[in-house]
């Protein structure tokens, strides 16, 4: 490997910290073993640039991992040296379970493939982590026959010492010290590296960089809570289950209210309480075991405290939430026709409230999928070095670093500030340890971090309900007055809506009854016939009653809005009803189904990106659109640029957010006449 200035800088300053991760990966081709405990050993003997003293504790740990790491396939081989020798040390990963029935806890050891071994009380109280989820470990077993035998069944395994793969001592100071050292664009190499990538490879834009980096923040971020969405082989999950030990990955529906929270029947705390970072894996499958977990959690990402009925009581915890799904579409096709919630489980992919305490929605479908290429081959710092360096960041606070330069936007709320605040804090743990950082570093991270909300905002607007439609999130420089909106690279040209002069019997409405909107596409095609109306697409019963009574008032007021060479009796009138986003059974379609066939019949353009709300009766009356604001945001979200509304609607006019207003014109009609004046073109 050809050594760069940043290596020798880092073995200068850092020496015996920093390793070299192109060891780290040829050796761990050969150990099925978190990418932490291989560094924990390789740190010591192969941070130099010395190839002849890597080589040799290259050697030195292949040896010990030969010796001492349990591999599965040979747990039976490791028990026989264990009862033949009587005490024996392996590297393992063990868990402990409590026994209630016989009131005794059994360690568990994952490789080696036993599950009752002994263990004292003292070795659980010091060590809780084995509790939930387990840790990796340097671990002293012995074997006696005698020592438990429970109905006649003989335990003999017993855990005697226990020392975890981890720093003993971790100097914070040091790097507060030595970050003066490093610009900027060095110690985010640098960060990046001692996750494993290398941020000269091709396709590492300073975009994607800034996405790598940020899966760093829940580790150094107490309590922030994280989603991200992405295809397969982009390294969601890496950084979660390989780099710290701080941090536990969770299978998809493993969790439960006792695993997680407490446990009802002693109070003991579960893993929120225990780790710094929880990442629920595969979240597009069953998330939980229990029901009961979506409310707990809920709470729990609120306020970073629970209660569960029994002997735990209020508890408080710190630990970070993130989300990890995979995306089998591109975003631009599941935009046209749902939310990015969607790929996510049944359980919260439509719980605004639960989804709302989202503090993050990283764009994962933008990173890369990683080849040899995307790894690197120089030095990092070792993962327990890095993971007891975001360990230790936890402790500070820079929420407030954005007062001193900016305020934000009147449209972000105290559910936006907050986690915004918390992004802000994480990248200047993670970028500036020693507490400098300049007004344009601020800027950056505002920056990125109101993206990465809105995005959730935005989400959550598509699912519906007025209260989340305001997302036009902006921030003040305090100094020059000037406003910077922000918006989302995948919201730019997907309007669902065309900004052209509609064809012939094509216009928009939304339907909402207070919890679900939908938006939808009206299309009227004409055929000679004889006075036939079909109705095809996703029309709900009730959408099917509000299309008949509005062909049925046209039928019978032909003269007033026909002439006779157009009459409904020499033609059949096809409706279609398209859903583009959301689903909702509630009626609210007859305006624009009465507009889409008249402009069929007449072969009128409608105007560009039109819309219109509200119902026709039977006998021609005009119905006040229910749940306006919520149809016209929708409408004006996705593109439409004139949105016809009953005049009995013009009382909440005022109600609409400004951002709707200032895209989107309403202009009132008070019959069906006045209906066609203001939509079809002359």
């Amino acid at each position: 490997m050809a050594m760069i200035d940043l290596d020798y800088k880092l073995l200068d300053l850092y020496r015996g910290l920093v390793v070299r991760k192109d060891v780290v990966r040829s050796v761990k081709g050969g150990a099925n073993v978190p990418v932490f405990v291989l560094e924990y050993l390789l740190a010591n003997s192969c941070s130099t640039d010395d190839e002849e003293k890597i080589k040799a504790g290259v050697a030195n740990v292949k040896k010990v991992l030969h010796d001492h790491y349990v591999d599965p396939d040979q747990a039976n081989l490791v028990q026989m040296k264990i009862r033949e020798r009587g005490t024996y040390k392996i590297i393992d990963k063990i868990s402990v379970k409590l026994d209630s029935h016989s009131d005794k806890y059994w360690a568990q050891l994952s490789n080696l493939n036993i599950n009752d071994a002994n263990i004292s009380d003292s070795l659980v109280t010091e060590h809780e982590k084995m509790m939930t989820g387990g840790i990796w470990a340097v671990i002293d077993v012995d074997y006696d026959p005698e020592f438990c035998v429970i109905n006649k069944k003989k335990h003999p395994f017993i855990i005697s010492k226990i020392r975890p793969i981890q720093l003993s001592n971790f100097d914070e100071d040091k790097l507060a010290r030595t970050r003066q050292h490093f610009s900027d664009a060095e110690w985010m190499d640098l960060l990046l590296r001692s996750g494993g990538y290398e941020p000269e490879s091709a396709g590492m834009t300073p975009r994607i960089k800034m996405l790598l980096l940020s899966r760093f923040i829940p580790l150094v971020e107490a309590n922030f809570n994280m989603a991200e969405l992405g295809p397969r082989s982009s390294g969601k999950s890496y950084v979660f289950k390989e780099l710290s030990p701080y941090s536990m990955l969770v299978s998809g529906g493993q969790g439960t209210a006792a695993s997680l929270f407490a446990n009802n029947s002693n109070g003991q705390i579960g893993a929120v309480g225990r780790w710094d970072a929880i990442c629920f894996d595969e979240s597009t499958d069953e998330l939980f075991k229990d029901r009961e977990v979506v409310p707990l959690m809920k709470d729990y990402m609120e306020s970073g405290s629970f209660s569960r009925v029994g002997k735990s009581g209020e508890k408080s915890a710190a630990a970070s939430i993130i989300l990890n799904g995979n995306i089998n579409q591109p975003v631009e096709t599941v935009l046209q026709s749902s939310h990015l919630f969607s790929p996510f489980s049944d359980k919260i992919n439509s719980d605004t409230a639960f989804l709302d305490r989202l503090s993050f929605f990283l764009p994962g479908w933008e990173v890369i999928k990683f080849g040899p290429e995307n790894f690197t081959n120089h030095f990092g710092f070792s993962s327990d070095f890095f993971s007891e360096f975001l360990h230790s960041q936890r402790r500070s606070n820079y929420t407030d670093a954005i007062d001193e330069y900016f305020t934000l936007g009147g449209q972000m709320k105290q559910r936006d500030t907050k986690p915004v605040r918390k992004t802000v804090s994480g990248l200047i743990k993670l970028m500036h340890p020693d507490g400098k950082y300049t007004k344009e570093n601020v800027r950056e991270y505002l920056t990125w971090a109101i993206e990465m909300r809105r995005r959730v905002k935005e989400q959550l607007k598509r699912i519906g309900g007025m209260e989340f439609w305001d997302t036009n999130f902006s921030f003040i420089d305090k100094e020059t007055q000037e406003e910077t909106f922000v918006n989302l690279p995948e919201e730019r040209g997907q309007f669902l809506i065309e900004d052209s002069p509609l064809q012939p019997g094509t216009c928009y409405t939304a339907v909402c009854n207070g919890d679900n909107t939908a938006l939808i596409k009206v299309e009227v095609i004409k055929l000679a016939g004889n006075g036939k109306l079909s109705i095809s697409g996703s029309a709900s019963a009730a959408q099917r009653e509000d299309i008949k009574n509005a062909y049925n008032y046209l039928r019978a007021n032909e003269r007033s809005f026909l002439s006779a060479d157009h009459s409904l009796s020499r033609l059949d009138i096809t409706v279609q009803l398209t859903s583009l986003l959301g689903a909702c059974p509630d009626g609210g379609v007859g305006a624009a189904a009465f507009i889409s066939i008249v402009s069929s019949i007449y072969g009128k353009n409608l105007k560009s990106a039109g819309g219109a709300i509200g119902n026709i009766s039977i006998g021609g009356a005009i119905e006040r659109a229910i749940n306006f604001n919520d149809k016209v945001a929708v409408l004006s979200d996705n593109g439409a640029r004139t949105v016809a509304v009953p005049m009995d609607n013009l009382s909440e006019l005022a109600t609409l957010p400004s951002s709707v207003l200032s895209k989107t014109d309403t202009p009132f009609y008070t019959s069906a006449q006045t209906l066609l004046q203001k939509l079809i073109l002359s």
